[in-house]
């Protein structure tokens, strides 16, 4: 059988998430061990003894077989976070969901992606402003990710799509369940250029404990997250707080201060956000002004001595950018922005708090300035 439908049978196991699979896969080395270990040896891990019994109570009525062939029947694709399909923006993030389901296509190119979150509550302004940000995102070649919702997620979604553009619909239920239903149009139109993803097993309902975390998602998927518009407890605003604590860009619209849905995105200036004045402002804050161009430049060689004499420092242990400056004699704001390249050509990867790694290939030398 996959192995991937024991992570499908832990997923839905209530009470086990990230950190406790990770548990037992260190406890057992394999999911399949640790799917069919007995009550004794799964608590020797650390679960509770109620959900022991629960795991223990799901795998004697569930047919992982028959699970993994309804799965196959919704056309929806089970992605592993030891997969190389997994998302990478996602896998960099705190304890990255397990598993995610995915109806639809991840691309690539999907490494360039924005959210655009914001109020059901939409008004003419804030539509206005949202399709201009999902049309000019679109435009210059990076997937808009929201979450379906009603007001500005379905306006950046729809935006994206009439651009000619990609993008990806996070849901706080299974990607067999479209909420609200009056968005399975919406939903059809994005799985043809781009995918409905969750972490919650197929056939789960929709429910208000679910979005908050299906809002990290969002964020975690992206470079950065645009809030559009967005009251004081909207729930734009967690995707704003989980984008900040995985060190990835927030930008908010400036509204109507005396606007209810403009309370929320004010507040985020205040607090530091940036203030999106035009939609340019997107790549100027992610220093992505040919984003088509960079695209290309994954998975390529370095291009000049500069790049090269940063990789030849840099290994699988973490270093922080300040010490790589040291080491190279090169400012900040050079190597930042030599990084910042390396990184849109899978070269490096940034681990958080500024350290970064390198991701080439075991064996692989780099000409320097020896080489000129």
């Amino acid at each position: 059988m996959d192995s991937r439908a024991y992570w499908v049978g832990f997923n839905m196991v209530k009470g086990i998430g990230a950190v406790r699979l990770q548990a037992l896969l260190n406890y057992f080395g394999d999911p399949q061990v640790a799917w069919q270990a007995p009550a004794d040896a799964l608590l020797n891990t650390g679960l509770s003894p109620k959900i022991v019994d629960s795991l223990v109570h799901l795998r004697a009525t569930l047919d992982l077989e028959k699970v993994m062939d309804r799965l196959g029947q919704l056309k929806v694709t089970v992605i592993t976070r030891e997969e190389d399909s997994y998302p990478r923006r996602l896998k960099e993030i705190e304890q990255p969901p397990p598993v995610i389901y995915v109806r639809g296509e991840i691309l690539p190119e999907d490494d360039f992606a924005v959210a655009v979150v914001g109020t059901r509550r939409i008004t003419v302004y804030g539509r206005q402003v949202a399709e201009e940000i999902g049309t000019f995102l679109a435009q210059n070649g990076i997937t808009v990710v929201s979450g379906l919702a009603r007001g500005v997620d379905a306006v950046a979604h729809d935006s994206a799509i009439k651009a000619g553009g990609r993008t990806f619909a996070v849901l706080g239920c299974g990607v067999d369940r479209i909420y609200p239903p009056e968005h399975q149009r919406l939903a059809e139109r994005i799985m043809e250029c781009g995918a409905l993803i969750s972490d919650y097993a197929p056939g789960t309902p929709p429910d208000a404990i679910n979005f908050p975390p299906r809002n990290r998602i969002i964020a975690g998927l992206s470079l950065a997250s645009v809030v559009v518009e967005a009251g004081e407890t909207s729930g734009a605003l967690i995707t704003a707080t989980f984008a900040a604590e995985q060190g990835r860009d927030v930008l908010a619209v400036p509204g109507n201060i005396n606007a209810p849905q403009s309370k929320g995105a004010n507040r985020l200036i205040q607090q530091g956000a940036r203030p999106l004045l035009k939609v340019e402002d997107i790549l100027d804050a992610l220093k992505l002004d040919h984003v088509q161009s960079l695209q290309q430049a994954r998975q390529v060689l370095p291009s000049d001595a500069l790049e090269a004499s940063i990789l030849v420092l840099m290994s699988a242990e973490p270093i922080h950018v300040d010490e790589i400056s040291s080491q190279s004699g090169l400012s900040i704001d050079k190597v930042s922005a030599t990084l910042t390249m390396l990184e849109l050509k899978g070269l490096v990867r940034q681990v958080g708090g500024m350290n970064y790694i390198s991701v080439r290939e075991p064996g692989a030398h780099y000409w320097t300035d020896d080489h000129v």
